[in-house]
């Protein structure tokens, strides 16, 4: 499959990268900085890249795409995150691809015996106010892409805590539940994460809708 990874250089993107091309499919590595792209085609040589703003992007550009996977990631003005889907959507309605596949944040998953919303907890937290804004912009980018019934989507959300670190081989999966594994703990690695990715692109299960992964 032809590939595009719009946030490549971040730690959710690169691992799609890496998870993407151990399938065998051909990837193009978006970003703005052309220095981090030419370290990620150090690190992978067979991929190609392409510097330039993800708002940049044309349709004709992406059509080319049989996924287009928007890792992309704006701490300082969370509400692009936003922005960059409906973008994207726009580009594709009512056309059969490329699949657009979209990592989201926890906050969206529901916890607790209530099955409140994990942005609940996050705002609880002292000094939330600081960052809350980036887990409430995920939270509504996935109320948006629920009303998008013309083009073909899926998102993934990590658990509660996403870290660094390579696939776990028998990860805990849902729908929109948070994870929680035997040990107490609620976390999801860049790699297991790309996996799930990459496996759901290649055989699907979850058309329009968003699903999560934990490592166990």
């Amino acid at each position: 499959m032809k590939v595009l990874v719009i946030g490549a250089t971040g730690m959710a993107g690169s691992a799609i990268v890496t998870a993407a091309l151990a399938a065998g499919d051909q990837v193009t590595a978006n970003g703005r900085s052309a220095e981090k792209l030419a370290d990620l085609k150090a690190a992978n040589p067979d991929i190609e890249v392409l510097a330039k703003d993800a708002f940049d992007l044309t349709k004709e550009e992406i059509a080319v795409f049989d996924v287009v996977v928007d890792a992309f990631s704006a701490p300082s003005a969370p509400y692009l995150q936003i922005d960059l889907a409906a973008q994207l959507v726009k580009f594709l309605r009512n056309e059969p691809k490329p699949r657009l596949a979209f990592v989201l944040g926890a906050s969206s998953l529901t916890t607790g015996e209530d099955n409140h919303l994990l942005l609940d907890d996050l705002a609880k937290v002292p000094g939330a106010e600081a960052w809350i804004g980036i887990p409430q912009s995920q939270v509504f980018e996935l109320e948006f892409l629920r009303h998008v019934e013309n083009v073909s989507w899926f998102g993934l959300s990590p658990a509660n805590e996403f870290v660094a670190g390579p696939a776990d081989p028998q990860p805990l999966q849902a729908q929109d539940t948070l994870l929680i594994n035997d040990k107490g703990e609620s976390k999801t690695t860049s790699g297991t994460l790309a996996e799930a990715l990459v496996a759901e692109y290649h055989n699907p299960k979850y058309p329009n809708s968003r699903f999560t992964v934990a490592n166990h």
